[in-house]
């Protein structure tokens, strides 16, 4: 494919996403989102098809991290065993549906962040395997299946959620249910808060619900990944949750030792010096110190979109293999 064609799909695919967060408006991190097309009609974004990815294609993409923010490290997904090969193979051979299931905390259910990511893989893969439903807080955040080849991305957050919150039989059953190639992990937000927290009974709890859903999902590749930050106590005298560099910490500690794939999302946007200073002095954060802004939580999407198309990237340039 030629590089002025290839720009060109990019430009299309950045400027479907940008009209869809333009049409946000002032959203609160659970406010209600606008539908993008008519319900029950397949979403064909232009500029792909699908036999582009039958030749392992490199997909263009644009770094978002603000130059404000201090102390940043790469934006990449942490993967020594390349764990998420099968993963990245089904992306690149697109023969049926890929499924994708995120599961997580009050900033998934929000939708804004997930959805973004959800909608720039779907331009990137082909949308033609959901249909375009209109997706609010008050409503699910599954997708409807077309059976067409293409990307599925499936939401499941719960507010107030940590890990445990999903290791009951019918959750396991329900994320089963829906045959996820990678399950995406984006919890630490809640077990942080905690002021009883314990790292080893965290470890326990981690280690809990991926037995669980490893066990019940035999197949399926798993991306773990750490909390952005947050602050604890009353706002006059708030301060940076010191408990997330822990929680951090073991989510990436439990992934390298058992060989899965993480995206330390605290450490690319500032760490533990200026993970919250980043988000606060960009106006990224809401009043309560620990949900975002749509704006925060759009960063956020790009920002593991593009953890995402890295780790895809150097999948087809190292002979897709």
């Amino acid at each position: 494919m030629k590089r002025n064609k290839t720009n060109g799909c990019f430009v299309v695919a950045v400027t479907v996403v940008f009209l869809l967060c333009s049409s946000l408006e002032r959203l609160y991190a659970q406010d209600p989102l606008p539908p993008i097309a008519r319900v029950l009609e397949p979403l064909n974004l232009p500029g792909q098809t699908k036999e582009m990815h039958s030749f392992g294609r490199l997909i263009v993409f644009h770094d978002s991290l603000p130059e404000s923010f201090k102390h940043t490290a790469d934006n990449v997904i942490e993967d020594s065993t390349r764990s998420m090969v099968p993963f990245f193979r089904k992306l690149n051979e697109m023969n049926g549906p890929v499924r994708v299931v995120h599961i997580g905390d009050s900033h998934v259910r929000g939708h804004v962040y997930p959805l973004v990511t959800r909608r720039c893989l779907e331009s990137d893969f082909g949308a033609e395997a959901v249909y375009p439903d209109s997706i609010t807080y008050r409503t699910g955040g599954l997708a409807h299946e077309t059976g067409e080849p293409g990307l599925v991305y499936h939401i499941m957050g719960v507010n107030g959620a940590t890990c445990v919150t999903f290791t009951t039989e019918n959750k396991i059953k329900e994320i089963a249910a829906l045959r996820p190639d990678l399950i995406i992990l984006s919890f630490g937000t809640n077990e942080a808060h905690s002021r009883r927290y314990l790292a080893p009974v965290h470890e326990m709890q981690i280690d809990r619900l991926l037995s669980m859903l490893k066990k019940a999902c035999p197949e399926t590749v798993f991306l773990l990944t750490t909390p952005p930050g947050a602050y604890v106590g009353r706002r006059r005298s708030r301060v940076i949750n010191p408990r997330t560099v822990t929680v951090s910490r073991i989510i990436r500690e439990y992934a390298r030792k058992h060989g899965m794939a993480v995206w330390d999302m605290y450490t690319v946007v500032g760490g533990k010096t200026d993970a919250c200073k980043n988000w606060t002095r960009n106006h990224l954060l809401r009043a309560d110190g620990i949900h975002f802004t749509p704006e925060g939580y759009r960063l956020q999407d790009n920002l593991l979109h593009q953890a995402l198309i890295k780790a895809y990237n150097e999948y087809v340039a190292t002979g897709l293999e």
